[in-house]
């Protein structure tokens, strides 16, 4: 079989109307490496990098209250810093680079659930563009500028 690994996946394809920072970004320990009174914090197999992660509130109107919040897990070498605050907003937006998702079955459940890795976090481009007062008429007046989708 052709994949192997974590499946590359665009943000869009996993937050299709945005996510919210609901909690502290929080180094991840590695519970079967660590021993009582010595932790040991968990790495990525393949990369070697830090694993960090944080709480996300799900944008999407469909989704279920009890699936709205979502653990995102970030590959650093140090602690990623969330986007800053936009004023008037009770959570922070934010947009994740380097996306996978990896499949696998929960213990508890014994259903198929997602693994979502990051490389990074970042402001969503959205909310770093400025407004416009009217759209181009032209793909002269386009050229050059950066056209929110």
């Amino acid at each position: 079989m052709a994949i192997q690994g974590p499946i590359p996946i665009s943000f869009t394809q996993v937050f299709p109307h945005g996510c919210y920072i609901v909690g502290e970004v929080e180094q991840v320990k590695d519970f079967d490496a660590s021993s009582k009174g010595r932790t040991v914090y968990a790495k990525d197999k393949n990369t070697g990098e830090l694993v960090w992660q944080v709480a996300v509130m799900d944008a999407d109107p469909t989704v279920k209250a009890g699936q709205k919040t979502v653990a995102v897990k970030i590959l650093s070498p140090v602690q990623p810093v969330p986007p800053a605050a936009l004023p008037g907003l009770p959570f922070v937006p934010v947009e994740f680079d380097g996306m996978t998702a990896t499949p696998y079955v929960g213990q508890s459940t014994g259903r198929l659930a997602w693994s979502i890795r990051a490389t990074a976090m970042r402001t969503p481009r959205s909310a770093t563009a400025p407004a416009r007062q009217s759209a181009p008429t032209s793909a002269k007046e386009t050229a050059g500028k950066d056209v929110a989708a």
